[in-house]
């Protein structure tokens, strides 16, 4: 295999599944994210921090085109990403996403939310996805809830359901968008474990969180964002040790405090 050069204007490689170069995106006046160059490989775990408003999730939904870019470009396994229709649904199951808020059908049991995407998306017969779905839903620990709906599963489990029917597509990369923030502590690491199974067993993954304990023990990379831009990226030991910029330093002091 011929070497391959690492300068930051290399063509990207096989290893690199996500790749976004000179990324600009407007919300009216506000320019959100401004010139974002990231880089992201395959297996590697990239922790996305920064203050609120900073981009941090704006970015991550440009990832599945959740929100469209003014200029730049993004691909993913060496491919652009598609404008919408057929391409655009296959690159969406390529690329899992946990939100927020579970994002759950109401109307249909847990068991059925796994299944779906595999059915209507992946054309998986029936009795294969509902397997899948069920070995997924134990993997991540609400095996015994398949039969119920949403409604009737604390925040903790509808997340990790989330996160089952996000694997049921076979991902190849997961964005995770601050999949913690609407829980009560007491379920949050219960999401986190699940998640930092994920990162051990080489699951590509960008999350955008607070989690700092997370960020430190299941990250290969923390990218820290403020206004729009990417200020640092660094190793976790490097980043929480040593921040090089003041706005990272500011950031850290306030949160490491509590």
């Amino acid at each position: 295999m011929t070497a391959v050069s690492v300068s930051k204007d290399a063509a990207p490689t096989s290893e690199d599944l996500v790749v976004l170069s000179k990324v600009n995106k407007h919300f009216g006046a506000l320019h959100v994210l401004q010139d974002i160059e990231l880089t992201i490989g395959r297996g590697e775990v990239v922790v996305v921090i920064g203050p609120s408003g900073s981009g941090k999730s704006t970015l991550c939904r440009t990832i599945n085109r959740l929100e469209t870019i003014d200029d730049g470009a993004i691909t993913i396994d060496g491919l652009p990403l598609p404008q919408e229709g057929k391409e655009l649904a296959r690159l969406r199951a390529d690329v899992g996403m946990v939100f927020q808020s579970f994002n759950l059908f109401a109307h249909k049991t847990v068991l059925e939310n796994v299944m779906l995407g595999q059915v209507k998306v992946r054309k998986v017969e029936k009795g294969a996805a509902e397997e899948k779905a069920r070995q997924l839903l134990d993997r991540v620990g609400v095996g015994s809830q398949a039969d119920k709906y949403p409604a009737q599963l604390s925040g903790g489990q509808q997340q990790r359901v989330a996160i089952a029917r996000a694997l049921a597509m076979d991902p190849k990369v997961m964005l995770f968008d601050e999949p913690t923030s609407a829980l009560d502590p007491e379920m949050i690491n219960e999401v986190l474990e699940v998640m930092q199974q994920l990162a051990q067993e080489g699951m590509t993954m960008v999350v955008v969180t607070h989690e700092m304990g997370f960020a430190r023990s299941a990250a290969n990379r923390v990218v820290f964002m403020a206004d729009g831009r990417i200020v640092e990226e660094a190793t976790p030991d490097k980043f929480f040790s040593a921040p090089r910029s003041d706005r990272a330093k500011d950031f850290l002091s306030k949160i490491l405090q509590h």
